[in-house]
């Protein structure tokens, strides 16, 4: 791979029919993280994990940010399309269809990102506990991508009108989008696991 490697966890599918995930974690995670959730909402399909490029206090992340819920949307922007690069050489080298982003928090905007600025780069996502991640975004054609959008009704982080407003412009996108508000915060849930998984069924389901 050129510049735009990260460190990353690579695990090949061990069953046919099944999108790749591309699992992508919260602040002070890194590439393994997501592997156990990966693993369980589709057994048997192939993993792509990178660790987010920029520190904040040493904890890495995927751009970086002003303050709580104060992205640096320039950032924003560039490390969107460093990662669209990563995911179009990771598919060449390792033989695998447009991925399934799979992201927590931080992880989950960076995929919000990547729908709005490179709508190539994805099959669909889930999104677990995303927000809006620029303010002017570009104006994109999603082309009825399945979107699983998973907020928390108490999370601190997170507003509810937040949340609201992404679904509503990845819907206007022209995504498909499903939003459950769970009566949790900002941490994943049993229900998260239990939804994402069923959701991904589904999705498989309507390719075959």
């Amino acid at each position: 791979m050129t510049g735009t490697e990260f460190i990353h966890r690579f695990e090949p599918a061990t069953s046919a029919g099944s999108h790749p995930l591309l699992l992508l974690h919260g602040t002070g995670g890194d590439e393994n993280d997501l592997l156990g959730l990966g693993r369980m909402i589709s057994p048997g399909a192939a993993l792509l994990s990178p660790r987010g490029r920029v520190l904040e206090h040493g904890m890495p992340r995927f751009f970086r940010r002003l303050a709580e819920g104060v992205f640096d949307e320039e950032d924003v922007r560039h490390r969107a399309r460093e990662l669209g690069d990563f995911v179009a050489e990771a598919r060449e080298q390792y033989g695998i269809a447009a991925p399934v982003a799979v992201g927590f928090s931080n992880g989950a905007n960076i995929a919000a990102a990547l729908l709005l600025l490179r709508p190539d780069v994805l099959a669909g996502a889930i999104l677990l506990r995303a927000m809006v991640p620029l303010s002017d975004p570009p104006k994109a054609e999603l082309g009825s991508k399945p979107v699983l959008l998973l907020s928390g009704q108490t999370d601190p982080i997170v507003p509810a009108s937040n949340s609201a407003k992404l679904a509503a412009l990845l819907s206007q996108a022209g995504a498909s989008v499903t939003h459950r508000v769970l009566p949790v915060g900002h941490q994943l849930s049993q229900a998260d696991m239990t939804l994402a998984r069923d959701w991904i069924g589904k999705v498989e389901a309507k390719a075959a």
